[in-house]
């Protein structure tokens, strides 16, 4: 007989190893590696078993079958229905993560008094508050007469025993994955078994009975979602709820979606009678902006299919000779920032080797766009030169190492936007149209003619 293999798991990343260590090579966290549960134990597969027969035949389809698409569920929240791409699907599996306190909580008790006020069966398990600080939150917000089933608990076999009991619900709820416990294998709740085997028989559960189901799960220092990564694989919906707490708004964005787009938002913003939805978010970002200030930029921004315009502000300041300059960004790529900076020094002429360099994308949001190159470098000009942009403008396009300014997609929906909240005039690359929604464009094949045009050359 084969000698059995032990096998250790990683309680931060999910690696595996043959032997026990102090910290894990993979994700170098100390005293993570934990033996994994049955014994620890893992037999070896017998090479005299052959697949190829005692199994069962499955049914095979073609392409070209007709389907039709899944029913949705709406939520009564368009902003989360947005980011669902259009609402929830029965029996799909989707996982909720944010920083500790951000509104993940709210969001889903909202989310769930609204649907079981409409008619639904909805079941909010809470395994980190008890039943009554659940009500006292829900009461906070006005919703205490909804008829949602509460309970809490973190045995994961009680829960579907429960459930089973009557009609499964349309909606469950689970806050957190992190705290569910189940009793077919050791391990204290929140470890990498632990996280797997739970969201596996809840997942399980709700494709059998038509269930949507919902898990909420706690992120790392580094704002991923905490625990194996296979359970962001095991649900079929990823969203991320991002945001300052010093800050009003909150972001609800789709990072992976069987059943929808990624990279599609919903903005809230935090009230005393729990989140509101932002039906125009440009607005929101764009409060209380200055005229006539050097170093400040609009962008309008994409995610998904929505435009959002943000500020992007900018400050230079020149350092005594010998000193060593700083680079500070906040709600965008610092990589992105050095290869501007480069390409702006190489190509245009500009000097920014001893100065400190500071940006900001106001409100606390992030970008990830690419467009937002040609508006941060046009608000890095304006701050070098101390010359304003223009308060009726925005900039966006990409920037290529030779200092090309490229074409971005959706020009037409940015600038569309743009014009909607009385922009009139648009700092882009060259080949970009204005169809007919009144902006005047000026474009631009080269960061040089951009930086000229700031400069007023």
């Amino acid at each position: 007989m084969a000698k059995p293999h032990r096998r250790y798991v990683c309680q931060a990343c999910g690696s595996a190893t043959s032997r026990w260590q102090g910290q894990c090579v993979d994700c170098g966290e100390w005293n993570s590696l934990v033996e994994e549960s049955g014994g620890g134990v893992v037999t070896p597969f017998a090479a005299k078993h052959d697949l190829r027969s005692g199994g069962r035949a499955i049914l095979m389809s073609g392409l070209d079958a007709d389907v039709a698409l899944p029913p949705r569920l709406s939520l009564g929240m368009a902003e989360l229905d947005r980011a669902l791409g259009g609402g929830l699907v029965a029996g799909s599996a989707t996982l909720i993560g944010g920083d500790p306190g951000i509104g993940k909580s709210t969001l889903l008790l909202q989310a769930a008094a609204k649907l079981a006020l409409g008619g639904a069966r909805v079941a909010y398990v809470s395994g980190e508050e008890a039943a009554d600080q659940v009500r006292l939150r829900a009461r906070r917000m006005g919703l205490g007469n909804a008829p949602v089933q509460l309970a809490s608990a973190t045995s994961v076999r009680d829960i579907l025993t429960t459930l089973d009991s009557g009609a499964p619900p349309t909606l469950l709820v689970i806050d957190s994955i992190q705290t569910m416990h189940s009793d077919l294998i050791e391990g204290a709740p929140g470890t990498v078994g632990q996280v797997r085997a739970s969201a596996q028989e809840l997942i399980r559960y709700a494709k059998e009975r038509g269930t949507a189901l919902i898990l909420v799960g706690h992120v790392t220092k580094d704002g991923s979602i905490a625990g194996p990564r296979v359970l962001e694989h095991m649900v079929d919906t990823v969203l991320s709820f991002e945001g300052e707490r010093s800050h009003q708004y909150r972001i609800l964005r789709a990072v992976k979606n069987r059943f929808g787009g990624t990279d599609e938002i919903g903005v809230f913003a935090m009230a005393e009678m729990g989140l509101e939805e932002v039906t125009n978010p440009s607005a929101l970002f764009l409060t209380d902006r200055s005229d006539g200030i050097a170093g400040a930029t609009v962008f309008p921004a994409m995610e998904g299919t929505r435009p959002v315009l943000v500020e992007i502000q900018a400050l230079v300041v020149r350092l005594a000779s010998g000193a060593t300059p700083r680079r500070a960004v906040v709600g965008w790529d610092a990589g992105r920032l050095a290869m501007t900076l480069a390409v702006l020094e190489a190509r245009c002429g500009l000097s920014f080797s001893t100065a400190e360099v500071y940006l900001n994308v106001a409100g606390g949001y992030r970008i990830q766009d690419p467009a937002a190159d040609l508006a941060v470098a046009t608000a890095l000009v304006s701050a070098l030169s101390e010359r304003p942009i223009p308060a009726d403008a925005v900039a966006f396009g990409e920037i290529a190492l030779s200092g090309e300014v490229r074409p971005v997609g959706h020009a037409a929906l940015r600038l569309k936007e743009a014009a909607k909240l009385g922009f009139q005039r648009a700092l882009a690359p060259s080949a970009t149209k204005t169809d007919g929604n009144g902006m005047r464009v000026s474009g631009f094949a080269t960061l040089g003619a951009l930086v000229d045009h700031v400069l007023g050359r």
